[in-house]
């Protein structure tokens, strides 16, 4: 077999284009149509969107720690509180500008992870789940001790004023704060795709997979554990920061164990050890509750969980491994066609 054949099983073209070339303008266009978005739909539903930009990137972070590493996360909604916390606590006792909140909120949830990590080394499996649960049951009734009730605001929380449009744009605060969550989004996609795609990446998944063997090798697996559970505290950090400020409002019942749940539904519903699966689970978490209560006023859940069994049982893979099945079908009848 030459190089030219060689070349074109690995990197295949179709209409004069490569794969990695299609891929690319499909990510353009993507981006372009999330930039125009918010200035074709009501400002209710630019809020949706936001949102859903916002669990993306926690539902990355928590693939970096569950789908890439294996440790199985329910607490994920206390990091996600820290973050809001610290960034509401910012803005309205020391009158910090949001856009510098998000950098020290990352920070400190990634020490918080990072801490947590370490006696988690100890634990596996559902024990390690059961560990980061009662975190997570723990985090509301934390937020409402009397001893820091001047910072948090106890019981009654913070509000959050909405920024306004800078640099004199003539856009509305609800379009703002979207196109600059999207910037953010994508910051930490990158990030987080050079991450995965990278040593770090590869050390991750041979831990998950044969942690013997990944020792034998040479890899740290106390400091990559540990690590990713920092790396992923970090991301939901900046995304509960981007959560208060879009939803301009904090308090500890906001953040009970039923959001550390959903998240966890979210990657498997998007897919687990799946980048673009962020946004599937995003959006199923963000807009399949509404669907249901909309069908359903008496019982919106069992709407919910029909619907949720329905996604696991057509798509075990999650939405992204259908969209991945789907795509290699596609190619593997077209391509035949193609070549005559």
């Amino acid at each position: 077999m030459n190089e030219a054949a060689t070349a074109e099983i690995l990197n295949p073209r179709y209409g004069g284009l490569s794969v990695r070339a299609w891929k690319a303008i499909g990510l353009a266009a993507l981006l372009c149509a999330a930039v125009a978005l918010p200035f074709m739909v009501s400002s209710y539903r630019v809020f949706q969107f936001n949102m859903v930009l916002v669990y993306a990137i926690v539902l990355l972070g928590l693939n970096i720690l569950t789908g890439y590493n294996g440790q199985i996360s329910l607490g994920h909604g206390a990091f996600y509180a820290i973050g809001a916390y610290v960034a509401a606590i910012l803005m309205e006792h020391m009158g910090w500008p949001y856009w510098a909140t998000l950098p020290v909120a990352g920070l400190t949830c990634f020490i918080f992870g990072f801490l947590f990590g370490l006696p988690a080394l100890r634990l596996r499996g559902h024990y390690l789940a059961l560990a980061t649960f009662a975190l997570a049951v723990a985090m509301p009734q934390i937020l409402k001790y009397k001893h820091i009730e001047h910072w948090t605001g106890g019981v009654q929380g913070i509000v959050i004023i909405k920024p306004e449009a800078p640099f004199g744009l003539k856009i509305t605060p609800d379009q703002w704060l979207y196109l600059f969550t999207l910037a953010i989004l994508v910051v930490m996609f990158v990030v987080g795709w050079n991450l995965l795609r990278g040593r770090v990446g590869r050390a991750l998944v041979a831990i998950r997979d044969h942690p013997i063997a990944a020792e034998a090798m040479g890899v740290n697996s106390a400091l990559y554990k540990t690590l990713a559970f920092g790396v992923s505290a970090l991301f939901t950090g900046v995304a509960g920061a981007l959560g208060a400020i879009v939803i301009q409002f904090v308090a500890p019942d906001s953040f009970t164990a039923g959001l550390s749940i959903n998240f966890l539904i979210g990657i498997v519903i998007g897919g687990i050890a799946s980048i673009s699966g962020a946004f599937y689970g995003a959006l199923f978490i963000q807009f399949v509750p509404n669907f249901a209560d909309q069908i359903s006023k008496a019982a919106p859940w069992a709407i919910y969980g029909v619907f949720l069994l329905a996604f696991v049982y057509l798509m075990p893979t999650g939405v992204a491994g259908f969209v991945r099945l789907a795509w290699m079908r596609i190619r593997g009848v077209r391509r035949p066609s193609m070549q005559r």
